[in-house]
């Protein structure tokens, strides 16, 4: 089974991305894989404030995830695997697919307008040969309707 790895946050882009993995998924049987990176805080002089930071950030991905994840559902009629993980997002990406190693792409969604974003940017560039899968990078600007007609 084809297993399609997206990186969700709050921007457009992962929804664009989303939106491409999970028809490219409906079209060749395969599966979405979600994950959520919640940075991990600079250091903070009390721990208890920290702590309450971080928890707060997570709960928000988790949210996140928990509503992309019930989109899918409702479209595909399966669940996707979802993670929240805590820490630098292209170390998380990394360990993600060494551990899985049945992930056959990695979905990111560029910006219609700036830069394409620091996953990108890392892993479409001296990284992009060392990658165990295709890194598939779908541009903002495109519509659902064209989204749709791609996947």
């Amino acid at each position: 089974m084809r297993i399609y790895l997206v990186i969700m946050d709050e921007t457009p882009e992962s929804r664009t991305a989303l939106r491409f993995a999970s028809r490219r998924a409906a079209n060749t049987g395969g599966a979405i894989h979600i994950i959520a990176v919640v940075p991990k805080q600079q250091f903070v002089a009390f721990g208890g404030v920290q702590a309450t930071i971080e928890e707060e950030a997570k709960s928000r991905a988790e949210v996140l995830v928990m509503a992309a994840a019930g989109s899918l559902f409702e479209e595909l009629g399966r669940m996707p695997s979802i993670a929240v993980k805590v820490g630098d997002a292209t170390r998380v990406v990394q360990d993600y697919l060494a551990e899985h190693e049945g992930i056959a792409a990695l979905v990111l969604g560029a910006a219609a307008d700036g830069p394409p974003g620091p996953l990108i940017a890392h892993f479409a560039g001296h990284r992009a040969g060392q990658l165990p899968c295709p890194l598939m990078i779908v541009p903002g600007a495109l519509t659902d309707e064209e989204i749709d007609a791609i996947s």
